[in-house]
């Protein structure tokens, strides 16, 4: 964290020729008054031209090297005997700094901010809303695991009204599935819901994923200098309580227009104009964690679905990365096995099982070939290497690794047999997974497979006359992008359609009445 907002500060003082007291200021400005307690601080130091973010944030004592560890760095290390010179704190004149990054870990031991703390951790370890007042897992409020992940509420005073659950008593006097189709038709006093919706093969979307399927990014803008402005930090207090995630913008839950580039195109939209019924129908339970998931015990706590009150939903399973991937140093020994594999998926899927309707159908996605990563990345300059040429991708990988926070140390790595045994067992995985979709039977669901369509999408994106390394997110150099995100939806509805029609439902004939008569009550 410190190597990055010195970075920044160093970048922005160059870019702009001023002095870092003044380069500090001008980032404070930038960021939202609400939420810019880090600058409350005040900073002062020197430069000298041999001097990186590295020497710096070592000689606050915010970065530090462990006996026997080695010294990690993001920026080419200075000349050594320029090293300790540079390191020592006499250099710096720092106020309240580093006070204020070590204060941050112990906010919640205040009395007056401790119970909400534990809510909020309650919220993230559960996947729930934060703020549900009836307590039936749907929100009124976007972020904090709100409309954001699941569809919006359209009453948050009654537990028996939310999105999914099929009408009751047809919804003649008021939306009980928040669809927006409610009331009776003065011509025949035949309720909407039961004139457009019956036996419309009415379903939902249920994603079990991670942070892929949350859809994690942070805007490069916050970190490239040239392009960076207050517009450009307009959307940090909800990414922040978004958990830096997006899914409203997400391959299989999103419904809002795209503001970080791409375009959005879903599962969810797809099945909403296929069926304007499903409005409203969609939760994402996905979890930003960079190590092995096992999703049954979540699932008791975050599935929100009746076995008798509501529709049928189609489940994606896609945790692609999540099973192979860890920051341990020893990473293949910390990776799921086959066996593991297998027996946390069946309990997973014994649980829906038990919760879901009818119906329903379950789509394993295999595991991504996260090369791809490595290959079209390692040589290109990060964000903050824009500036100054001076950090590739492969720094910050081994920067990443160096100090154990990898999202994924078997890929994000120059040791190419790693790579590969990575993606070895990752295919291992997704046979597993294949196997499961052949073998297992299921009372409430049927079950598929299919690999995670990462070939097809780049294949896609040439054709358009894109980059490959344009289908990651440029900052974290890890998940994928906007533009894979939207060309992925693609090419999962194309294999749905011509292999699993009963999947996806019949077309609802009566979506344009809908549209006509409803087309004010169906914000999300």
């Amino acid at each position: 964290g410190c190597v990055l907002v010195v970075s920044v500060i160093e970048q922005l003082a160059q870019w702009h020729n001023s002095t870092v007291k003044a380069a500090v200021e001008r980032l404070c400005d930038y960021i939202p008054e609400k939420h810019n307690s880090l600058c409350l601080c005040t900073i002062s130091f020197s430069i000298d031209r041999e001097m990186n973010a590295d020497v710096v944030c070592h000689s606050l004592r915010l970065c530090k090297q462990d006996p026997g560890q080695p010294l990690c760095h993001l920026y080419s290390p200075p000349k050594l005997y320029h090293l300790c010179e540079l390191m020592h704190p006499s250099t710096f004149i720092f106020l309240p700094l580093q006070k204020s990054f070590m204060g941050f870990s112990s906010v919640c031991a205040f009395p007056l901010l401790a119970n909400m703390c534990e809510k909020i951790k309650y919220v993230l370890r559960n996947k729930l809303p934060f703020e549900d007042f009836d307590g039936d897992k749907f929100s009124t409020f976007p972020t904090l695991r709100g409309y954001h992940w699941r569809g919006r509420d359209c009453n948050d005073k009654n537990t028996t009204v939310y999105p999914g659950r099929r009408p009751d008593n047809w919804d003649a006097k008021s939306d009980s599935n928040c669809n927006g189709i409610w009331g009776v038709d003065p011509k025949d006093r035949i309720p909407y819901e039961e004139k457009f919706c019956k036996g419309a093969d009415s379903r939902g979307v249920v994603l079990l994923g991670d942070s892929a399927g949350a859809h994690f990014h942070i805007p490069p803008e916050w970190m490239t200098v040239t392009q960076m402005s207050a517009k450009s930090f307009a959307n940090l207090p909800m990414a922040f309580s978004d958990e830096f995630d997006w899914p409203q913008f997400s391959e299989i839950t999103g419904f809002l227009n795209s503001t970080i580039g791409g375009w959005t195109d879903s599962l969810y939209l797809r099945l909403r104009k296929r069926n304007r019924c499903n409005h409203r129908d969609l939760q994402n339970i996905s979890q930003n964690v960079y190590f092995p998931i096992n999703i049954a015990p979540c699932l008791s706590f975050s599935l929100a679905r009746n076995k008798l009150l509501d529709n049928p939903a189609i489940v994606i399973y896609a945790t692609i990365g999540n099973d192979v991937c860890n920051g341990e140093r020893d990473t293949l020994a910390h990776m799921t096995t086959p066996k593991e594999m297998l027996s946390n998926v069946v309990q997973a899927l014994r649980y829906l099982d038990s919760h879901l309707p009818n119906g329903s159908h379950v789509i394993l996605t295999g595991l991504v070939d996260g090369r791809f990563l490595w290959d079209n990345l390692h040589d290109r300059y990060h964000p903050l290497g824009q500036l100054n040429k001076d950090v590739k991708y492969s720094q910050l990988y081994s920067f990443l690794d160096c100090l154990q926070v990898s999202p994924c140390s078997g890929w994000l790595t120059p040791n190419e047999t790693l790579r590969n045994l990575t993606s070895e067992r990752a295919l291992q995985l997704s046979n597993v997974l294949k196997e499961i979709a052949r073998s297992e039977k299921f009372a409430n669901f049927d079950i598929f497979y299919m690999d995670f369509p990462l070939k097809q999408t780049a294949e896609e994106w040439r054709k358009m006359g894109g980059e490959p390394w344009q289908l990651i997110e440029p900052v974290d150099g890890f998940h994928p992008s906007q533009i894979a995100a939207a060309l992925g939806t693609g090419i999962t509805w194309q294999k749905a359609l011509h292999e699993w029609p009963q999947v996806l439902g019949k077309e609802n004939p009566f979506n344009d009445q809908i549209e006509a008569i409803f087309k004010d009550q169906g914000g999300h």
